[in-house]
């Protein structure tokens, strides 16, 4: 009846976590992360090894080896972000952690840093896959890519 009892869509936007390319999942050299197995998003070749939050919430955790952490926005999205591919095998070396598992974190915080130099020189891929793994919950979760981006910059855009 006219559309005036439709619920409108709501509307978030993760920001990109360091400065870098924006790019699609499917160009990340893992097939997990490329086939979004694990979770929808996008992702960023840094140019930058400072990690920022993509939004508002809460950090659920942080792996050991300080290559990827869990957090769960204040709207619910369930996030993976993942510093470059296969970096559980450095075992925290190159990488330190600003949060621990129930911090509360704002959109722009550092959350980690990452010695890019060392993972490339030591032949690590730097990409960062940012995922959104309960994306089911979402009408839809897009990333942004093939452009130049900045810390808290428009990366994924998820409606409900």
């Amino acid at each position: 009846m006219f559309g005036i009892f439709k619920k409108k869509e709501k509307e978030w936007t993760l920001g990109s976590p360091t400065s870098g390319k924006a790019v699609p999942l499917s160009k990340v050299n893992d097939p997990t992360f490329a086939e979004e197995m694990v979770g929808k998003g996008a992702a960023v070749i840094p140019a930058d090894g400072k990690i920022c939050a993509p939004a508002d919430g809460k950090i659920e955790m942080v792996f050991p080896t300080l290559h990827a952490f869990g957090m769960t926005t204040d709207y619910g999205a369930e996030l993976l972000i993942h510093v470059g591919l296969d970096t559980v095998n450095l075992n925290g070396d190159g990488f330190t952690s600003h949060i621990q598992p129930g911090d509360s974190v704002k959109k722009g915080d550092l959350l980690l840093e990452v010695d890019l130099e060392k993972l490339q020189r030591l032949g690590y891929d730097t990409v960062i896959p940012v995922l959104v793994t309960n994306h089911l919950d979402f009408t839809s979760v897009e990333g942004v890519s093939e452009m130049e981006t900045a810390p808290g910059e428009d990366l994924v855009i998820i409606r409900k």
